[in-house]
């Protein structure tokens, strides 16, 4: 105790550093943000649906549809803070049924955008797709990849203090990503209805479509043929 301070004083700073606790420390956010970021804006399946269905349907389906996904991550981030993505990340017979119906469903996805009909009315392709349906269709797709669930469980961790709650930690780096990725999604929903000029002609369109199911496709093969981390029993 320093000369002139109260026992008063004392429990105060004492409860003044255990409230600031709380919150992360400045210097691991700075780090966090951008690797986090980079992340989020790491081309794959889901942004790749953003663009399509931005394509498609508009800045604001896709956008929308886009929320199935962030539920898809909300409860990933639920798994790993409770500790139970563990069981992923050791079960083999886990992991590969996860990973088979993801790849699959990729798989499905890619030959249903190759033999998407094209409109040939100026007034762009009708909107056969329900929002709900994009947002599911978003949320399988991110649900169907057992390697995203690893991001948070080995990703997330490394920017948790031990000396600091960590259920509050997890909430506030989830949140952060969460909120990332919802800007990710905006870029990527941009991106696709900026390149609705290049599209406007029919056959321009189905080259576009065939391509984005090629990438899945390529995504689904890839999901199917990749292992576990090591470290698995």
């Amino acid at each position: 105790m320093f000369a002139g301070q109260t026992d008063r004083d004392v429990e105060r700073g004492v409860r003044l550093h255990k409230d600031t606790a709380l919150f992360m420390d400045t210097s691991t956010l700075i780090l966090f943000v951008p690797a986090c970021f980079a992340l989020n804006l790491a081309p794959g399946p889901n942004n790749l649906l953003s663009v399509s269905n931005a394509t498609r349907y508009g800045f604001r389906s896709s956008c929308i549809g886009g929320l199935g996904r962030l539920l898809a991550f909300v409860g990933m981030i639920s798994l790993a803070s409770a500790g139970l993505a563990v069981v992923l990340h050791t079960s083999e017979i886990v992991f590969q049924v996860v990973k088979l119906v993801g790849a699959l469903y990729l798989l499905y996805l890619a030959v249903q955008l190759w033999r998407a009909p094209i409109a040939k009315t100026d007034g762009g392709e009708v909107q056969q797709r329900t929002l709900f349906g994009l947002a599911k269709q978003e949320f399988l797709v991110a649900a169907g990849n057992p390697k995203a669930i690893l991001i948070f469980t080995a990703f997330l961790p490394q920017f948790v203090n031990p000396l600091m709650p960590a259920t509050h930690q997890f909430l506030m780096l989830g949140s952060l990503f969460l909120a990332l990725e919802a800007i990710a999604i905006a870029v990527y929903a941009y991106m696709g209805v900026s390149m609705r000029r290049l599209l406007a002609r029919p056959e321009a369109k189905r080259i576009f479509n065939r391509s984005c199911a090629a990438l899945l496709g390529v995504a689904g093969i890839g999901l199917l043929l990749s292992r576990r981390a090591p470290g698995g029993p």
